[in-house]
């Protein structure tokens, strides 16, 4: 048995809320600190979807990656979709709890689960950020070597990416390098590309990447795959389960089978 405000402080031991970026809004967002745990739902987001599928199961509390309140809410009705939601989890008397950005660079958290999903080998950070109260050292991104038997070249690499992650589709840049020595940054991280260039990486893969992020790693020489934001980052939902059902084994801990990729490719 648990307490919502167990589960919060159980996962500040793992991934320290302190050390999310300023600009986050990761913690205890919703709900009753003092609500027993019986079934507890792990989604990479919060929609109303996993909100309905959390209702149906009967869980007192929600677990995700991404926060269901990053701006400032005004006002919290059902003309619009964050309110929405808010409402469905007020309503069913559903908690959540988002554990995000410092979830992002802690170890064995996004970045780590990702270069391993990958199968990097002698995995290192990407950018030291600091330590934390315990004297971790933590930091965005993960640069790893790819093991011999992947696919050097960058068109193989990228259609092995796709599949290992399960994405719907890829982009890719191509900066006229064999694949060897690979950064991976789950997320919107292609500000990165110049530590990814200083730690001797040929490969990057993330997400988000806008246009000109695309021709400026051209020019700069390092092949760049864009894989989603979702595949990126969903590979955390099965450490938190795992993390979780180690913690607290009286609670039942099942993933979102309702939330997925959000849009398509042709």
């Amino acid at each position: 048995m648990a307490t919502v405000a167990e589960v919060y402080r159980y996962l500040d031991t793992l991934s320290p809320f302190s050390l999310q970026e300023s600009y986050d809004n990761a913690g205890f967002l919703v709900g009753h600190g003092g609500r027993e745990v019986h079934k507890l739902l792990v989604s990479l987001d919060i929609t109303a979807a996993v909100v309905e599928e959390a209702a149906r199961w009967g869980a007192e509390l929600i677990v995700s990656h991404h926060p269901i309140i990053f701006q400032p809410a005004r006002t919290v009705t059902d003309a619009e979709p964050v309110g929405r939601v808010l409402l469905g989890l007020i309503e069913q008397g559903i908690a959540a709890i988002c554990v995000h950005t410092n979830l992002d660079v802690v170890a064995d958290g996004v970045n780590d689960a990702l270069a391993r999903k990958l199968c990097l080998e002698q995995v290192g950070q990407l950018c030291q950020n600091g330590e934390d109260a315990q004297g971790r050292p933590y930091g965005v991104g993960r640069v790893g070597v790819l093991p011999g038997g992947k696919p050097s070249n960058l068109q193989a690499f990228a259609g092995y990416v796709k599949q290992t992650l399960g994405a719907n589709g890829v982009r890719y840049v191509d900066g006229g390098k064999p694949v060897r020595r690979v950064a991976v940054a789950g997320g919107a991280c292609s500000g990165y590309m110049d530590d990814a260039l200083t730690q001797g990486c040929d490969t990057f893969v993330t997400s988000d990447v806008k246009y000109n992020g695309f021709l400026d790693a051209k020019a700069l020489g390092l092949n760049l795959i864009d894989a989603g934001h979702y595949p990126t980052e969903q590979v955390i939902c099965p450490i938190l389960c795992d993390w979780l059902t180690k913690g607290f084994p009286g609670v039942a801990v099942r993933q979102s089978t309702v939330h997925t990729e959000v849009f398509s490719y042709l």
